[in-house]
């Protein structure tokens, strides 16, 4: 069963998402902190820096955007083919030239946002991406079966222009797929039309063209098709707009949404605790063992440590049981505090195979709990566990 807890005054809103009462994400959004991740936007190219094979891009914002050589090239099929790293980027884009981006990465106060011309529009079953003619299946469906028909039933009812991630909430659907990429590619028709007429316009100004969701509504389309029984929020504005959403979408109208008069919703339901934990470095394991988390510009690092823990007689044993106990923490922990970009996880050593395997297998297996694209790369030489995540939202 999910809930979802929303506490809004003038200067913050918070969003939290419990499961059977348990906080499972967590979303603080402050006053005057503009979050553009996802936004779509009509750019000019301002500088070319060839040694870097990139471009500063002015999107109408306070700090120019950057955007790669690679995020200009056509996409493809990168498990498929190489990109081409030899073409020089002064021969894809000159000065002052026009071009339709996307934010993938929010700006920051030492850089601006990072921009791609691969658009990318998330709906409730599949992710539209424009221009390509890539179709893929989201790996957490694990039919090859239905693979084969989601992506056939895809292929067939997109239009050829366009390619699609399909997501999981689209296994045993077919209809509601096929009205999606209707839904979703009329999105599309606007975006392309609108930056059609701007571009021919002689006083053609960069600026916003198109405004992801925010958090909360980003939350509901990823989990429209999971429980959720029920919204509490304490704000009057904030009510009447949930209510209106709710409205306009079949899939959400079971959702109940409620009102509450109470100054200290968080409080009630225990969450202040909940985030309190979240935000410390070191979380403790029940068994004795702990985890530390620690956030670099690069990446971030988890190490497991047994602690308290003595365990049994049986080393190997002892060992492995913490690092079991503290590969379901991590999972629990990266969802929550919503860390992306490169993790590692330094696990306490294990010398049998089979048990290094069974940890891999069992973070795997975690992570398909969390509505974040997720990557396990398993371990290296150094015997390190590395994996991506992407961020469910920026500026956390």
């Amino acid at each position: 069963m999910l809930e979802i807890l929303i506490t809004k005054n003038k200067n913050q809103e918070k969003i939290a998402l419990l499961e059977n009462g348990i906080l499972v994400e967590y979303y603080e959004d402050n006053e005057g902190l503009d979050r553009k991740e996802g936004n779509i936007y009509l750019g000019k190219v301002k500088d070319i820096i060839k040694g870097m094979q990139a471009a500063f891009i002015d999107i109408g914002t306070e700090k120019n955007a950057f955007i790669h050589l690679k995020d200009i090239l056509p996409k493809i099929d990168e498990t498929k083919e190489k990109i081409n790293t030899d073409i020089d980027i002064k021969d894809i884009i000159k000065k002052e030239q026009k071009m339709l981006v996307q934010i993938k990465k929010d700006s920051n106060e030492q850089k601006g946002a990072r921009v791609s011309t691969h658009i990318n529009l998330p709906s409730k079953y599949i992710v539209l991406m424009p221009n390509t003619n890539i179709i893929t299946v989201s790996q957490k469906i694990e039919n090859s079966k239905e693979k084969e028909r989601l992506y056939k039933l895809v292929k067939e009812n997109i239009n050829p222009k366009n390619g699609a991630v399909i997501r999981t909430a689209a296994e045993g659907k077919t209809e509601e797929v096929i009205e999606d990429i209707k839904k979703v590619e009329n999105i599309w028709n606007k975006i392309e039309k609108d930056y059609e007429e701007k571009v021919k316009s002689e006083n053609a100004k960069t600026g916003i063209i198109y405004k992801a969701d925010d958090i909360l509504y980003k939350m509901l389309t990823d989990l429209s098709t999971k429980n959720i029984t029920k919204i509490i929020v304490d704000n009057e504005e904030k009510y009447q707009e949930i209510n209106e959403y709710i409205k306009k979408d079949k899939q959400l109208k079971n959702i109940i949404v409620e009102k509450t008069e109470e100054k200290n919703l968080f409080s009630i339901y225990d969450i202040e605790k909940q985030v309190e934990k979240m935000q410390k470095r070191r979380i403790w394991l029940k068994s004795g063992g702990f985890i530390t988390i620690d956030k670099t510009e690069a990446l971030t690092a988890i190490d497991v440590n047994t602690g308290k823990y003595t365990g049994t007689k049986d080393l190997e044993q002892t060992i492995y049981r913490v690092n079991r106990e503290a590969t379901i923490e991590i999972a629990k922990q990266l969802r929550l505090r919503d860390i992306g970009g490169i993790i590692i996880i330094d696990y306490i050593d294990m010398h049998k195979p089979e048990n290094k395997q069974k940890i891999e297998n069992l973070l795997k297996e975690k992570l398909k709990e969390d509505r974040s694209k997720t990557q396990v790369e398993g371990f290296t030489k150094l015997d390190l566990m590395e994996l991506t995540r992407k961020h469910i939202c920026s500026h956390k």
